[in-house]
C-alpha cells in the first residue's frame, strides 16, 4: 500500500515538473543532485576501505603486521573474486570503461547494482592492499548513481549521458577537492563537448560534490603541499627531460599492463587468476611494502622528502639512510608499481589506474630530481619535481594533459608551477600519443568499435546496431519451387520487390529480384519448367548480424546498394535498406545536437 501510494506521488510530481519547469533547470537540478549523491558514494567508498585497512592493520595481527605484507593482498583478491561470483554474479569490471561502454552501447543506462558493486569489491580489495587506486570504483560508482536518476525522472539519452558526465566529475571533485581539474577529465576522457548547456551542470556537480565530501570529512588535503621553491628559467632543460621520461614511463606502464592481462588471461578459472595475481602482488609487496594499497602516503612523503618512512617493514630497513639506496629503492617502486597494479587487476581486483599513475610520476619526478642533486649536476627542487612528474605520467597514461596540468595546480593552491606543467605534461603526452593511440580506459572499446570520439558522424553510426533496423516482413522462397507457384503464391499477393532464397533450414542461398523476373511473368509457358534457383541471383554483398554500423555504412558504399540481406552465421535474418539507416542516421544526429 505505501508503494503505491509513493508510486502515485512521484508520477503527480512528474506530471507538476511538466507543466510547471522547463527541461533545462530541472537538469540543473538534477546536476547538483547527482553531486550531492556522488559526494557521498566518495565518502562511502574511502571511509570503506579505511575500515578494513584500519582492521587488517591494528586487530587482526597487530605484532605481525609487517610479515603479512605477502598474505594480505593475496586474501584480498581471494574475497573479491569471491563476492563477485557468489553473491554479485556478473562481471564488473573496470569503471570508467564499462562507463563508457554504456554511454556508446547502452544508451547510458547502468544497472541499479552498479551503485553498490563497486563500494563493495573496491573496498575489499584496496582495504586488503591491492596496489590500485579507488578513483575509478568512485567514477563507476557516480556515473550508475547519474544514470539511474536520469532513468528514474524519464530522462531522454542525451540528459542521463550528461548526467554521468555530472557523476565522473563530481566524484573526481570530491576525491581530489579539485572541480574544476575533474570537469576537465570528463571534457577530455568522456569526450563531451564544452557547450554552455553542459559546462553549467558540470560546474554545479562538481561544487555540490567537493561541498558535501568537505560537510562529512571536513578540508582535508590529500596532497598537503607548501612550495618553497620557485621556478626558475635554468630549470627548463630538466622538465623537458622529465617530460620525456615520463613519457616512455607511460608506454612502458601500458604495455605492461595489458602484457600481464594477457598472460593471466590464459587461465579459465577466476580463482586460478586470483591464486597467480595475489601471490605475484604479495611478493612484490613483501619486498617493496610502499606498494601496498593506494600509495598516497607514499606520495606525501615523496614531496616533502621524508624517505625514512618508506623502508618500514622492509628488508633494506638498514639503508634508508644511504642516499644511493634511497634513489634505486624509489625508482625501483616506480618500476614495479606497474606489475603491482596490473597483477592487482588481472587477479580479479576492483580499482583504478588514476592513483598508481601518480604514484609512479611521483617516483619519477623525486628519483630524477635526487640524481641530478647528488651527481652534482643540478640542485633541484624535490617538491616540484615530483609534483610535475605526477602530472606528465597522468597526461602520458590517461591521455589527459590538460587535466593533469590543473590537477597539479590546484592541489598545490596556485599556479607556481604552471610553467614546468605545462612543458613536462605536452612533452610527455606527445611521447606517449606517438606510439599509443588509446589509452587503458580506451584501448579494448576502440577494437570492438565501442569507443565515443569527437566525430560525431562516428558517435551516430556508433549509437545504431543492425538489429535496430532490420525488415523481416519478406516472403522466404524455397529454390525447387516452380515459378508457377512463385507468380500464384507470392508475386502476386507481395508487396516487395525483392524475394530471399534459402534451403529448408533457413540457410541463406541467394535472392529473387522483381525486375530480373517481369518477363517470364507473362511467359505461361515457362512457369512450370523454370524453378527458383534458375532466375536466383546473388546480392553485391551480405551484412552479418554482427556488423558494426561503420562497416554496414562501408558495403552500402562500396555496392552501391540500397538494401542488403542479413545473416546470423549462415542463417537469413531480414534485410537492412540504406534509406532506413539514412533516416534514423538524421533523427540521433538531430538528438545529440541539440543545445
Amino acid at each position: 500500500m505505501a508503494i503505491r501510494l509513493v508510486q502515485s506521488v512521484f508520477k503527480s510530481f512528474l506530471l507538476w515538473r511538466l507543466k510547471k519547469i522547463d527541461q533545462k533547470r530541472f537538469v540543473l537540478f538534477l546536476a547538483v543532485l547527482v553531486g550531492v549523491a556522488s559526494g557521498i558514494a566518495a565518502v562511502i567508498i574511502k571511509n570503506s576501505v579505511h575500515f578494513i585497512q584500519s582492521a587488517v592493520d591494528r586487530l587482526i595481527f597487530p605484532d605481525y603486521h609487517n610479515y603479512l605484507y605477502f598474505a594480505f593482498p593475496f586474501l584480498g583478491l581471494l574475497l573479491t573474486v569471491a563476492v563477485v561470483k557468489m553473491l554479485i554474479k556478473e562481471d564488473i569490471g573496470h569503471g570508467i570503461p564499462n562507463t563508457l561502454f554504456a554511454i556508446a552501447r547502452k544508451k547510458s543506462i547502468i544497472k541499479r547494482g552498479r551503485m553498490v558493486y563497486s563500494i563493495i569489491t573496491s573496498a575489499i580489495t584496496v582495504g586488503f592492499g591491492g596496489s590500485t587506486g579507488l578513483e575509478g570504483p568512485t567514477v563507476a560508482t557516480g556515473a550508475a548513481v547519474g544514470s539511474n536518476i536520469g532513468q528514474v525522472f524519464r530522462m531522454n539519452y542525451k540528459v542521463k549521458t550528461l548526467l554521468i558526465g555530472c557523476a565522473a566529475a563530481s566524484s573526481m571533485a570530491a576525491i581530489f577537492q579539485a572541480p574544476v581539474a575533474a570537469i576537465i577529465f570528463v571534457l577530455e576522457v568522456f569526450m563531451f563537448d564544452l557547450t554552455m548547456y553542459s559546462l553549467i551542470p558540470l560546474l554545479l556537480s562538481s561544487v555540490s560534490a567537493v561541498l558535501t565530501a568537505r560537510y562529512f570529512i571536513g578540508e582535508q588535503i590529500l596532497f598537503p603541499v607548501d612550495l618553497t621553491n620557485d621556478f626558475e628559467l635554468g630549470q627548463i632543460p630538466y622538465f623537458l627531460g622529465l617530460g620525456v621520461l615520463t613519457g616512455l614511463f607511460s608506454l612502458y606502464f601500458n604495455n605492461v599492463y595489458f602484457g600481464v592481462n594477457d598472460f593471466i588471461k590464459k587461465f579459465k578459472s577466476p580463482y586460478s587468476k586470483a591464486v597467480i595475481g595475489g601471490l605475484s602482488l604479495g611478493i612484490l609487496i613483501f619486498l617493496l611494502p610502499p606498494l601496498y594499497g593506494e600509495g598516497y602516503e607514499t606520495i606525501n612523503a615523496l614531496i616533502s622528502d621524508h624517505t625514512v618512512d618508506l623502508f618500514n617493514g622492509s628488508l633494506f630497513y638498514d639503508f634508508r639512510n644511504n642516499i644511493y639506496i634511497v634513489i634505486i629503492f624509489v625508482v625501483a617502486m616506480g618500476f614495479l608499481k606497474v606489475f603491482a597494479t596490473a597483477f592487482t587487476f588481472a587477479g580479479g581486483g576492483i580499482g583504478g589506474v588514476f592513483a598508481p599513475s601518480l604514484f609512479i610520476g611521483a617516483a619519477i619526478g623525486f628519483g630524477f630530481a635526487k640524481l641530478m642533486s647528488v651527481m652534482g649536476i643540478q640542485d633541484l627542487p624535490i617538491a616540484n619535481f615530483t609534483l610535475v612528474g605526477m602530472a606528465g605520467l597522468i597526461a602520458g597514461v590517461l591521455h589527459s594533459p590538460l587535466m593533469a596540468l590543473f590537477l597539479i595546480a590546484e592541489i598545490t593552491g596556485g599556479y607556481e608551477l604552471f610553467v614546468p606543467l605545462m612543458i613536462t605534461v605536452a612533452i610527455s603526452y606527445t611521447t606517449s600519443r606517438v606510439y599509443q593511440r588509446y589509452t587503458i580506459y580506451t584501448k579494448e572499446l576502440a577494437e570492438k568499435g565501442d569507443l565515443l570520439t569527437r566525430h560525431k558522424d562516428k558517435n551516430v553510426l556508433r549509437r545504431m546496431s543492425v538489429g535496430n533496423y532490420l525488415e523481416t516482413n519478406f516472403q522466404e522462397l524455397l529454390p525447387e519451387w516452380t515459378f508457377g507457384k512463385l507468380v500464384k503464391e507470392i508475386v502476386t499477393r507481395s508487396k516487395r520487390n525483392i524475394f530471399p532464397v534459402v534451403d529448408e533450414h533457413g540457410k541463406f542461398l541467394g535472392v529473387v529480384l522483381l525486375d530480373d523476373i517481369r518477363e517470364v511473368l507473362f511467359d505461361e509457358e515457362k512457369h512450370d519448367n523454370t524453378r527458383v534457383y534458375d532466375v536466383m541471383t546473388a546480392p553485391p554483398t551480405i551484412i552479418k548480424a554482427t556488423d558494426n554500423m561503420e562497416e554496414v555504412m562501408e558495403k552500402f558504399d562500396k555496392t552501391s546498394a540500397w538494401i542488403l540481406p542479413v545473416v546470423k552465421g549462415s542463417v537469413f535474418q531480414g534485410f537492412v535498406s540504406k534509406g532506413k539507416l539514412f533516416s534514423a542516421y538524421r533523427k540521433i544526429l538531430v538528438s545529440i545536437s541539440e543545445e
